[in-house]
């Protein structure tokens, strides 16, 4: 096996600059790409202790000239790139019409398209030697998407889409490329103090909140054990079961609980910086300000291979309920 070698997008904070210290202790040389080549420097810094090796790269991930430049570079300087992670995303957060065409475009940008310009970039080289592995993240809220989210959440989806629609193309030409999603819960990065605002309200995490080191590690299984999908807990399940059996009630129940579940009691004095279009000064890393109400337990992770098992359970059990029910008629 070649040695490997890792572009992270968004490494500078967050759950990519967790990602970036977790694939280097897994042996990873390490590219590092984001705007703020301070919070780079930084991340690059935290490494060196690991015995690998670094390159930063600065590009915006929605300029796709940009990240093909960069692309190119960190194999002149690293060599091969076996492994992508598109970690990079830009949030606008409020009711749809108060955002506004330009913040929508922009956060679709960073966040979908970025995503597609990373795996481009990453294909268009792992091509050359057949062999890669491109790992994108999605939201466990997707599987019942709550209220003032809708530009991320539909950012979010589409990913998914996109990525599984590109699986087929892959087998298709014969390709040893694999295509990993990873389905986040509420991570405690920065991510909420620099997210666009128009609530009015500090925002906060919904549902169970974990350390971006447990998505950390669910993107270093899904790298390295070649699963199609990984689930970080459990908690969009059950919001999923009860909108598709309840669709109604879960309306009704997300447009009461949903707001004040991501809304602090704090009020925002509405020109708090935020990194739709640019970046946001300091010295910002992996954390974000939730520290005291994470979740200290490491939750399950689920891989495709139990949704498998999940699956065929669940088959079964509706079989014998129809079975059940067609004797009684007899």
């Amino acid at each position: 096996m070649p040695q490997q070698v890792a572009v992270i997008t968004g490494a500078g904070a967050g759950i990519g600059r967790a990602t970036a210290r977790t694939l280097a202790r897994a042996g990873c040389d390490i590219a590092l790409v984001g705007r703020n080549r301070d919070r780079l420097n930084d991340a690059a810094a935290e490494l060196q202790a690991l015995n690998v090796r670094t390159h930063i790269a600065c590009a915006d991930v929605a300029d796709a000239a940009a990240l093909d430049a960069a692309a190119e570079e960190i194999e002149q300087a690293l060599g091969p790139i076996t492994i992508w992670v598109n970690c990079a995303g830009a949030g606008v957060r409020g009711q749809l019409a108060a955002i506004t065409p330009d913040e929508i475009r922009r956060a679709t940008e960073v966040t979908y398209l970025g995503t597609v310009n990373g795996t481009r970039s990453a294909l268009l080289r792992m091509r050359r030697r057949s062999y890669g592995t491109i790992v994108n993240l999605v939201a466990l809220a997707g599987l019942r998407p709550p209220p003032l989210q809708s530009i991320e959440n539909g950012a979010r989806a589409a990913i998914r889409t996109f990525s599984e629609s590109l699986r087929p193309e892959l087998l298709h030409d014969g390709d040893r490329i694999h295509i990993a999603l990873v389905h986040l819960p509420s991570i405690n990065t920065p991510h909420f103090s620099w997210t666009r605002n128009h609530t009015g309200k500090r925002l906060k995490p919904m549902g169970p909140v974990y350390e971006p080191e447990i998505a950390a590690e669910a993107i270093c299984r899904a790298a390295f054990g070649k699963y199609r999908d990984i689930w970080v807990g459990t908690s969009g399940i059950k919001a999923w079961v009860l909108s598709t059996f309840l669709p109604g009630l879960s309306d009704r129940w997300l447009s009461k609980g949903g707001y004040a579940k991501q809304m602090e009691k704090v009020a925002v004095e509405g020109n708090e910086p935020d990194d739709l279009f640019g970046t946001v000064a300091g010295a910002y890393a992996a954390h974000g300000r939730f520290d005291m109400i994470t979740r200290k337990g490491v939750p399950p992770l689920l891989t495709s291979r139990h949704a498998q098992v999940g699956t065929a359970i669940a088959a079964a059990g509706f079989a014998l309920m129809l079975a059940v029910r067609c004797r009684r008629r007899g």
